[in-house]
């Protein structure tokens, strides 16, 4: 009996969880250089972000890893909504990413989690780092 109960209460806490997740794993959500977040509800191609900020790339979340460049998205890409990007300048572009520099992306990804200085945007929007 304490299983069933068990169970069942993992079951609604994991639904809920799903729940409140539901709105933001929607959006694509780009991080920007200052850890500013801006997330978009319509798909677009990372040329219109880079486009915009021609000194920077776009590399997704996923891609990072330690004593790595980070790769970056191509032009022609189309973001995913419920993915994380980070908006990062040429310069890191070729560099190896070192523990310290993937800790601090990890901390300007957290306010994602928490929706601290989130912007949602229509595709068409202008996205200028700071």
């Amino acid at each position: 009996m304490g299983a069933r109960l068990s169970s069942r209460s993992t079951k609604r806490s994991h639904q809920t969880r799903e729940c409140s997740k539901g709105s933001s794993a929607a959006t694509v959500k780009i991080v920007r250089a200052d850890g500013k977040v801006r997330q978009y509800k319509e798909p677009l191609q990372a040329r219109l972000i880079t486009s915009q900020n021609p000194s920077f790339f776009l590399c997704s979340s996923e891609s990072l890893s330690l004593d790595s460049c980070p790769p970056q998205v191509a032009e022609e890409e189309e973001l995913q909504a419920g993915q994380i990007y980070f908006l990062l300048p040429l310069a890191l572009a070729h560099k190896p990413l070192r523990l310290p520099d993937l800790c601090d992306l990890a901390i300007k990804a957290s306010s994602v989690v928490g929706n601290d200085g989130v912007e949602i945007l229509s595709a068409d929007s202008k996205f200028i780092p700071s």
